[in-house]
């Protein structure tokens, strides 16, 4: 499985990025090879459509699970499109948030926001 979180830092000990679409980084982590991967959010400066650019970029990487705090209805519409899981973060480190999907400790995030800059 492949497991995509958004950070605030390029840590497994940072926190999780409150705005999924402007996060500064994603962990992307494999818990087959047991390794994390920190990636730059290209679209965190884009103007418009960051969430849905974000999604794309997860969808591009393949990953099977996104834990994110919040989302937009917009990028909720790529990544349910492409069947990613979308579990809901607790306020814990990222590795904190990996051990709980491991152990099935984690709720689906089924409430979105409207999508753009400031909603929800």
């Amino acid at each position: 499985m492949i497991i995509a979180i958004p950070a605030e830092e390029k840590s497994l000990d940072s926190v999780i990025s409150v705005n999924f679409g402007r996060s500064p980084y994603f962990c992307i982590y494999d818990t087959e090879k047991q390794q994390s991967t920190f990636i730059d959010n290209e679209a965190a400066g884009r103007p418009g459509g960051a969430g849905v650019e974000a999604a794309q970029n997860l969808v591009n990487q393949k990953i099977d699970t996104l834990v994110a705090f919040r989302l937009g209805d917009h990028a909720a519409k790529v990544l349910s499109g492409a069947k990613i899981k979308v579990l809901k973060a607790v306020n814990l480190s990222i590795a904190d948030n990996i051990a709980k999907v491991l152990s099935h400790s984690l709720e689906e995030l089924n409430e979105v926001h409207p999508g753009g800059i400031n909603k929800g």
